[in-house]
């Protein structure tokens, strides 16, 4: 878990960049991945809008969270062990999902598209396959059910009330939920583009975004893990928690933007 900055403009700027990394998820991308797959067969321009239908859901539950634990915060102190908790089993998901996403790029034919694998989604079942703009925005709401976004918005909202209110707490979650809103959206265009094509520029486009996930997601649990091992690694990386964030956006958005340029090559005939 971050630790938020006490700086209000700070807090605020965090917020929307960890609801874009939370966009960048494996289970995400996973889903939307299945959603917008199952979509296009059947309703083209529906698919193009998954990734923003799942989002919107998701972010729903965010701010009902978030309000609820303000309303509650002056009544509950957070206890020490909350936080290395949610650290220990973050880090083990990242490790799966990147180990499951390497495994999943060297697994496929020279003449496959690399799928996002995630964990979440596999529990879903046949929810992964509907075709209505509610249901989708449902399955993102089931996903926001889980340990890591509950205490991520748990956290937002006891932060927030060092600073006013639940007006405080739902302008935080609303921020999360527009940096998720921002990477899920352009994520389900993404793979809308992806699958409309099957050639040679596509299938390493699919294996780019493959491998950065599969990356970023061992790198962040490995700094993870080094946060908790070594209080010389936790002191030094004390307020660093904008810029690692930014950093970590901007590497997976910069590949995603190279992926995306590579799908807008033309075919070739």
């Amino acid at each position: 878990m971050e630790t938020l900055p006490t700086d209000w403009l700070s807090l605020l700027i965090l917020t929307f960049v960890l609801g874009m990394k939370h966009g960048f998820d494996a289970d995400h991308l996973a889903t939307i991945d299945g959603l917008t797959r199952y979509n296009a067969r059947r309703q083209p321009r529906l698919a193009r809008y998954c990734g923003t239908l799942f989002s919107l859901g998701h972010g729903a539950v965010v701010m009902a969270i978030a309000l609820g634990v303000s309303a509650l915060a002056g009544q509950w102190e957070v206890p020490e062990w909350f936080g290395v908790l949610g650290a220990v089993i973050s880090i083990a998901f990242l490790v799966a999902l990147g180990s499951l996403n390497l495994a999943a790029v060297l697994r496929a034919g020279p003449d496959q598209l690399v799928q996002p694998v995630g964990l979440k989604g596999r529990l879903l079942g046949s929810l992964r396959q509907v075709s209505h703009p509610a249901l989708i925005a449902l399955v993102g709401a089931l996903f926001a059910l889980s340990f890591d976004t509950l205490s991520q918005a748990a956290f937002f909202a006891l932060t927030a009330s060092q600073f006013g209110g639940w007006q405080h707490a739902l302008l935080l979650a609303m921020l999360f939920m527009l940096g998720m809103l921002l990477t899920d959206g352009i994520n389900g265009l993404w793979i809308a583009r992806l699958i409309a094509r099957a050639d040679q520029v596509a299938l390493i486009a699919s294996r780019v975004m493959g491998l950065v996930v599969s990356g970023v997601s061992l790198l962040v649990a490995a700094f993870g893990a080094a946060k908790l091992l070594s209080p010389a690694v936790d002191a030094w990386s004390e307020g660093k928690e904008l810029v690692f964030g930014f950093l970590l956006v901007a590497i997976i958005a910069l590949s995603f933007l190279a992926a995306l340029r590579l799908t807008r090559r033309p075919v070739a005939v």
